[in-house]
């Protein structure tokens, strides 16, 4: 699986409604496009000095799969958005291997 990981920096005294925005309009991109096989994003709980605002990670098939992803209307409406309310973003793509399937005990201990 291919991994696609952004993390986004808001622009000092982005309101609260524009992140929501941003939230429904990512919400709704798997709906939309069905190249996306897993997909999560959330704003930062911990604030630290090192943290970034938000985060997004989606999962592809394959490299082909992502690009139709990037290329879409509505990913690019998206892109669009982050461009007016980020001053900066950070992007890694990544390809995983599926972990091997483990025989395990189903109930440890009893």
């Amino acid at each position: 699986m291919l991994h696609h990981v952004v993390l986004m920096k808001f622009k000092p005294g982005v309101p609260r409604g524009r992140i929501g925005e941003l939230e429904r309009m990512l919400d709704d991109l798997p709906n939309r496009i069905i190249q996306i096989q897993t997909y999560e994003f959330g704003c930062d709980v911990l604030r630290s000095e090192r943290s970034w605002d938000f985060a997004l990670i989606s999962g592809f098939a394959s490299l082909a799969a992502m690009q139709i992803y990037q290329k879409h209307p509505d990913h690019q409406a998206v892109v669009a958005r982050l461009r007016e309310i980020c001053v900066e973003i950070a992007c890694v793509d990544f390809e995983s291997k599926p972990l091997p399937i483990i025989e395990r005990d189903p109930a440890p201990g009893l």
